[in-house]
């Protein structure tokens, strides 16, 4: 076994702040820490701790993020963006099976194999997306902990065990965008198991089954004596509660378009309004029996209502949980246990609510399976004790992570030196020699490749350096010797030298699919440069998109207003309606909160009289718009 140095570090908190716990999800995002000994979510002011992983970009405004972001997905699909986790460290042709559904345009990188995302105006990177996720988590923890931003710098920040290198890359450097210094990089399969306290257990085998918004793991972990030690990992980096989504989206979409012969996949808005329907019934289907998919676009005469089962939910999605279980069992098989050797199986992430995975994961196992805790924070709650680790106010804990592919050079041949191998306890290092292909040859060229296969263009590339000034000799006589170290972050870092002449290089691997230093360094210094007035026109962007909801929800109902409204009532509404139209002009916070207020307040009593069958206390002091969505 490879040990872990010392993980103790200097924690001056008094200065530097508490280590922040984020967990990067595909929905939603968490931020937590440790405190007084104990893990705690960071939730605002509602006790809502779901950060969205969503994030708009308005042509008239900054960024919006979190619930202001999703609330914009309706009316602006093509500058919505989510699931941007899904996206960070791939190319389009990884991409391909999104694009047919995402609301949102992914173009290919001039130079350089990523995806990025066009916005009609200008083109952004998926990095950039989670950046602004990571910078609401970061900010929400300087509200709650009312600490100045300065202080909330270092994070341990949670991935699938899953990613790859250039997923991983993508994440710290989305990270670096939000100002955040990665101290380690957990998986989350290992977070949750820190969060239910396993390592207390004694000596123990424990399957994690992490099935989240868009990825999937599945972890063997071995504890004993506190140290956690990953056994094998398999899974599926585009598996995931988006895809169960998609499994209604496109039943439901083929059936609209046999009724009405309108292909509703064909305008990203439709796409969009499409896809939160497919969620909302998914929910409603991991409660209910039944649950009703109604959708409704009478520009394009389209009236379509089905009443969908359980039953013919599950035979959508079974596919779906059949691979999970498939990782399941390549994961036992390279840990070399069968299920009867499994003591403990934890349900991680929100899409394990779904009956069907629940029930196949405790038959494949032949337990019940562990699911007190919410599986929407258990693995932020994991990177919050991670963070204590590191931190030094947590002892006697260890992590021992893997690598979930092999990495290795191309050679001469087309075929992978395979140096560090697939479930290869991290950190690791490596070393193998090589040689010249032919005569005279000065300078070496060493493809990085990350994958399985055994030939080099069935795996992914992650780099390339060339060691040069090798002394002219005969093929086959220098002795070049290959260094891989893989660190506790799971970040590769290759040295080449050629020991007659000491003439060495060196790399740490960029995978192609990543932003520049200096395309990091340049948002970075934009987003110091304009952070006062980006603050102030971001929050006069979210008042008056709240305002214009509010506006709209009193508009269509102004009708029943003029009904079952006093005097004094409808006029103060109307009153109230009015000053709301007339301040699109308004960029001033201050005024925009007060008008909101006031058409809040006016509303107060078209809210009763809508919910007339409701008892008036149950409906005091809510606005409209609440009343209006339920």
């Amino acid at each position: 076994m490879i040990e872990l140095p010392i993980l103790g570090q200097d924690s001056a908190e008094s200065t530097e702040g508490p280590i922040l716990g984020i967990d990067l999800g595909t929905t939603h995002s968490l931020v937590a820490v440790l405190q007084h000994g104990a893990p705690r979510v960071l939730a605002e002011g509602e006790g809502n701790a779901l950060i969205p992983s969503v994030v708009s970009y308005p042509q008239d405004g900054p960024p919006v993020v979190g619930k202001a972001a999703l609330a914009r997905a309706g009316f602006d699909p093509q500058r919505t963006i989510y699931s941007c986790k899904r996206l960070v460290g791939r190319g389009m042709d990884d991409l391909r099976d999104e694009l047919a559904t995402l609301p949102y345009q992914l173009v290919e990188a001039d130079d350089r194999e990523m995806a990025l995302i066009d916005l009609g105006d200008r083109r952004i990177t998926p990095q950039e997306v989670c950046g602004r996720v990571l910078s609401a988590c970061r900010e929400l923890a300087a509200s709650e902990l009312k600490l100045p931003m300065e202080q909330l710098t270092r994070a341990v920040i949670t991935v699938p065990a899953y990613f790859d290198d250039a997923q991983r890359q993508a994440t710290r450097r989305a990270a670096k965008l939000a100002g955040l210094d990665v101290l380690r990089m957990v998986g989350e399969p290992t977070a949750a198991a820190l969060a239910y306290g396993l390592d207390k257990s004694g000596s123990s085998r424990v399957a994690v089954f992490d099935l989240g918004g868009g990825t999937f793991d599945l972890s063997i972990l071995e504890l004993q004596d506190g140290v956690f030690r990953v056994l094998s990992t398999s899974g599926d980096t585009h598996l995931g509660g988006d895809d169960f989504d998609r499994a209604i989206m496109v039943n439901c979409a083929a059936e609209i378009q046999q009724q009405s012969g309108v292909d509703v996949l064909s305008d990203p808005g439709a796409r969009a309004a499409l896809r939160l329907i497919s969620e909302r019934t998914k929910k409603a289907l991991s409660s209910a029996e039944e649950a009703d998919f109604v959708y409704h676009d009478p520009d394009r005469g389209v009236a379509y209502r089905r009443t969908i089962d359980w039953r013919t939910f599950q035979g959508w999605v079974a596919p779906l949980v059949q691979r999970t279980l498939d990782s399941c069992s390549m994961a036992l098989q390279d840990a070399d246990l069968t299920p009867e050797d499994i003591h403990e199986v934890v349900l991680v992430g929100g899409s394990t609510r779904v009956p069907l995975v629940k029930a196949a994961v405790s038959q494949f196992f032949g337990r019940t399976c562990h699911d007190s805790l919410d599986p929407d924070t258990v693995v932020a709650l994991g990177a919050a004790i991670q963070a204590g680790v590191l931190g030094g106010q947590v002892q006697n804990a260890l992590l021992l992570d893997v690598t979930p592919l092999s990495l290795g050079i191309a050679t001469a041949e087309g075929t992978v030196s395979k140096l560090i191998l697939r479930n290869a306890t991290i950190p690791a290092m490596a070393k193998e020699g090589f040689t010249t292909f032919v005569d005279g040859q000065t300078a070496v060229k060493f493809t990085i490749l990350q994958g399985e296969r055994e030939l080099a263009k069935d795996c992914r590339e992650l780099g390339e350096f060339v060691l040069r000034g090798i002394p002219p000799m005969p093929a086959g006589l220098p002795q070049v010797g290959v260094r891989f170290h893989l660190d506790a972050d799971g970040v590769l870092h290759v040295r080449a030298k050629e020991e007659r002449s000491g003439a060495s290089a060196a790399i740490t691997v960029k995978p192609k699919h990543g932003l520049t230093d200096e395309e990091v360094e340049t948002m970075l210094a934009d987003a110091w440069e304009n952070a006062e007035s980006d603050l102030v026109t971001r929050q006069v962007a979210d008042l008056h998109g709240q305002l214009s909801n509010v506006r709209r929800a009193v508009e269509k109902h102004l009708e029943v207003a003029r009904k079952n409204l006093g005097p004094q009532e409808l006029e103060r509404l109307e009153e109230a309606y009015e000053d709301a139209s007339d301040a699109s002009d308004i960029t001033e916070p201050g005024p925009l909160k007060g008008i909101l207020d006031e058409l809040e307040t006016a509303a107060h009593p078209l809210a009763e009289a809508l919910m007339n069958h409701v008892a008036s206390d149950a409906v005091r002091n809510r606005n409209v718009t609440e009343l209006i969505d339920e």
